[in-house]
């Protein structure tokens, strides 16, 4: 099998919530004496669709809105005598704006101002966060197809694609949130695609490293998904169709609308290509891949205190496992899958239910239960040589979160939990087929029995978090928190761990300088070999270890500079883990399973930079990541052959990674936007010829969309991706399939159709 992460983390009641379903934003109104402004007119409205919301400043000219959407907004403000006056902010996970308001006397002719700089970057947190809205999924080469990684590795730096397996900071294991509420999978890269089919997202915030004790211990990654809720649609439907070569198309029907009290959105989704995942050569050899899904999203205000929010979300997708036909070239020689007809077969189901409780102005209390449904099954053809496997791994989770939030004048306070249960089962297979024994071409285990092995695991995890962001000054946020953790599965583990950040913001020149030191505990797979399984290990010189918990350490460092509406972010941080996760198979057998390297070193810097709307008409943005990522020690858990590993790279090691992309509206309603991609070269299996040295060849592609708008109902574009059809090998280490390189170029044409219901 080319793939076996068993990687299971299990059953549970916790204390702790990842990330609020809602954020929060308070202000002051002042005139222009500076004494406050009394019972103002303050409205909230969302940038990209119809939500919005009122209130009016107190005594003290303040005001707070709580259970807030995460996203982009307009603040405007009106109150008699004075002109109106306007405020763009940002809501992100960890951070709380306080806008400050001026307000000009009215003169005859009214006018609206715009008070202040807008609010574009949080100027009180220590997590570096990336926020993509629908707008740039949609108009970014290739990124709104269901399985595109792009609106993640074009927009995040340190993100990338290898083994077809996204990989950001040095690691697979990253944590998806809809809607704040945290979608548990406890196996390494057991999916192909990402969580969510694109087009369904209205923001995507992606959130790495420097978390607070809000969020869970998936070190290396936190995708927090703002799906679409219908407030940006008012009885309407989109069709959504596309064609291109290896015979593609992407497919998409959706519908939404809304009142003030009630918002729906619902799609249905249908994908295939000849080309699905990355080939072990150059040409295209057994790579169909297909796919369906649907999602759903409804949004009750029960009265202004209280809110239900309902996210379901099904997907299955099958991929073929590409081969190499050649058998007497160099990959063969390395690896040999000329007999693979592998198969993969992954499905997905969510749904998750929020309450949202508005106490006051100041206190709120989220409810969320939640369900989910994931399996990864591998099958071979019976004559696969020299083994045919088969793997079935469905997993099942169910549980809750609970979490309460306090904003006080200086303080923001965050207590909760979360908690699920999960059953596992495993079933594995091997028939060996071998020509014959003394073939060199099939060495042992070619000789081994058929065998089968059947687990079925469950376990608990828990986790308690409290933490607080304390805002002595203006320009000064410290935060603190800790989580403790209990595992309790194959081993119990109990851990606790602190977190600190301050973040400090420079008067006038307004830039935002971070720290963060923290520790992070994950739990280890729900892992087990046993009977037949463990006899196959033995007889290969290798042994099953019971798996232990990943322990992290992480020091960061940032700036974000505004200027002019341009933002530039830049960090430094340095992870040390100890049990560091990752994945092995056993022999030639081609079964992977989870493992822990006794020590890793993840150390780099990043770069970010955003422009505003030049002339316009123009924006561009760039992320830029130059990262070590580096392993060695014993193999302390998992599957083992008791060996030592010289201190080196992992295989997913690139040491420059660098994404330049930009969009323009043309004139007559079009639209161009292109991203170039940079690497600098993966870790090098085999450093002898063709490809000398430690590192594979550096690449780099470019991705082109060219669009436009047909009246308010019909748009097409023309998208290329990798348009110079620049190929090159961008990993031979031994998964799916043996090596890989980088997709050919893909061509295809996109319709939308929308209309009125």
């Amino acid at each position: 099998m080319r793939r076996l992460h068993v990687l299971l983390f299990a059953a549970c009641l916790t204390i702790a919530a990842f990330a609020a379903v809602v954020g929060s934003i308070r202000g002051v109104i002042h005139d222009p004496q500076h004494r406050p402004v009394q019972n103002a007119m303050v409205m909230l409205k969302a940038k990209s669709s119809d939500w919005s919301v009122t209130a009016n400043s107190d005594f003290n000219g303040e005001f707070n809105f709580n259970a807030v959407p995460l996203g982009e907004y307009v603040v405007t403000v009106a109150a008699v005598g004075f002109d109106q006056a306007r405020q763009d902010v940002a809501v992100l996970s960890g951070s709380q704006p306080v806008l400050h308001l001026a307000l000009n006397v009215a003169v005859a002719k009214e006018t609206i101002s715009v008070s202040g700089t807008p609010e574009s970057a949080p100027t009180d947190s220590s997590t570096p966060t990336t926020v993509v809205d629908r707008l740039e999924i949609a108009r970014t080469p290739g990124a709104d197809r269901s399985n595109s990684m792009a609106m993640i590795t074009d927009f995040v730096p340190g993100a990338y694609i290898t083994h077809d397996q996204l990989h950001i900071r040095g690691g697979h294991q990253a944590s998806w949130l809809v809607d704040g509420v945290p979608v548990p999978n406890t196996n390494i890269a057991s999916n192909l695609g990402p969580q969510f089919d694109p087009k369904d997202i209205d923001y995507l915030e992606v959130s790495r490293g420097s978390y607070g004790a809000e969020f869970g211990d998936r070190t290396y990654g936190v995708f927090n998904v703002v799906p679409r809720t219908g407030f940006e649609r008012n009885r309407q439907a989109e069709l959504v169709l596309s064609a291109g070569n290896f015979y593609q198309t992407n497919d998409q029907f959706s519908l939404g609308s809304h009142t003030e009290r009630f918002a729906y959105y619902a799609s249905l989704n249908g994908t295939r290509s000849n080309l699905g995942i990355e080939t072990p050569v150059p040409q295209v050899f057994h790579d169909v891949a297909s796919g369906y899904g649907g999602f759903g999203s409804l949004i009750f205000n029960v009265d202004p205190s209280n809110q239900l929010r309902l996210v379901t979300s099904l997907r299955k997708d099958s991929y073929q496992i590409p081969y190499d036909p050649n058998f007497n070239d160099l990959e063969s020689t390395m690896f040999d899958s000329s007999g693979l007809r592998d198969v993969d077969h992954e499905s997905d189901g969510i749904g998750n239910l929020s309450w949202v409780h508005t106490f006051n102005s100041k206190l709120l209390l989220t409810v969320s239960p939640f369900y989910h449904y994931n399996s990864a099954n591998y099958t071979s053809a019976l004559s696969d040589y020299p083994t045919a496997t088969t793997a079935r791994h469905p997993s099942t989770y169910a549980g809750g979160q609970v979490s309460f939030n306090a904003n006080l004048p200086k303080n923001n306070f965050q207590a909760g939990f979360y908690g699920f249960g999960q059953r596992d089962q495993q079933n594995l297979g091997v028939i060996f087929n071998c020509p014959t024994n003394s073939d060199p071409n099939f060495p042992p285990p070619c000789n081994g029995s058929p065998f089968a092995d059947s687990e079925h695991l469950s376990g608990s995890i828990s986790a308690f978090f409290l933490d607080d962001k304390f805002k002595p000054l203006s320009w000064l946020t410290l935060s603190a928190g800790m989580r403790p953790t209990h595992f309790s599965g194959g081993v119990a583990e109990t851990e606790i761990s602190p977190r600190f950040g301050v973040a400090l913001n420079v008067p006038r020149l307004n830039w935002t300088f971070r720290a963060f030191y923290g520790h992070y505990y994950q739990a280890p797979p729900l892992v087990s070999a046993s009977g037949a399984l463990l006899q196959f290990c033995q007889t290969n010189n290798c042994g099953f270890v019971q798996l232990h918990g990943e322990r992290d350490e992480e020091e960061q460092f940032g700036v974000t500079i505004p200027f002019r509406g341009w933002i530039v972010d830049a960090d430094t941080f340095r992870t040390n883990a100890s049990n560091f996760f990752d994945h092995n198979n056993i022999g030639e057998s081609n079964l992977f399973f989870p493992l822990t390297i006794q020590r890793a070193l993840i150390r780099g810097w990043e770069l970010t930079l955003r422009s505003p709307r030049l002339a316009h008409r123009a924006q561009i943005h760039l992320a830029y990541s130059n990262q070590v990522a580096r392993a060695g020690g014993s193999i302390n858990g998992g599957l083992t052959d008791f060996s030592t590993l010289d201190w080196g790279p992992l295989d997913h090691d690139q040491r420059n990674t660098l994404n330049l992309g930009a969009d323009l509206t043309l004139p007559r309603h079009a639209y161009a936007s292109t991203n170039v991609y940079y690497g600098s070269g993966f870790t090098n299996a085999f450093p002898a010829q063709p490809y000398p040295g430690n590192y594979l060849p550096q690449h780099t592609t470019l991705d082109l969309t060219l669009g436009k708008d047909f009246g308010e109902r019909v748009s097409a574009s023309v998208n290329a991706i990798n348009l110079a059809n620049r190929r090159v090998q961008l990993d031979n280490s031994t998964t799916f399939g043996g090596f890989h390189w980088n997709n050919p170029r893909e061509v295809y044409v996109e319709l939308r159709y929308r209309f009125h219901y």
